[in-house]
């Protein structure tokens, strides 16, 4: 258990935790989060990307699909192709 207070960042509030809580409850600073608020209390949870299944993806394709060559026109700058 931590003790925190909630303090006045500018014209927001604000919760301070320490790096160990963050650590045990996997959560990193950047991290996405869900706040899910009840009566008298407000609960943090880690919100987790899914990661791509390549195979999925594809399957997605329409059998119709004929990928295309785009010309972007002349280099603008120092890129060569």
């Amino acid at each position: 258990m931590m003790l925190t207070k909630v303090q006045k960042w500018g014209n927001s509030q604000g919760l301070r935790l320490s790096k160990h809580v963050l650590d045990l409850a996997d959560i990193a600073v950047g991290d996405d989060v869900e706040l899910i608020v009840g009566e008298h209390e407000i609960v943090i949870k880690k919100v987790g990307r899914g990661k791509y299944n390549l195979a999925e993806l594809v399957s997605q394709i329409p059998s119709d699909y004929k990928p295309e060559e785009i010309d972007f026109g002349s280099p603008v700058g120092k890129e060569e192709w």
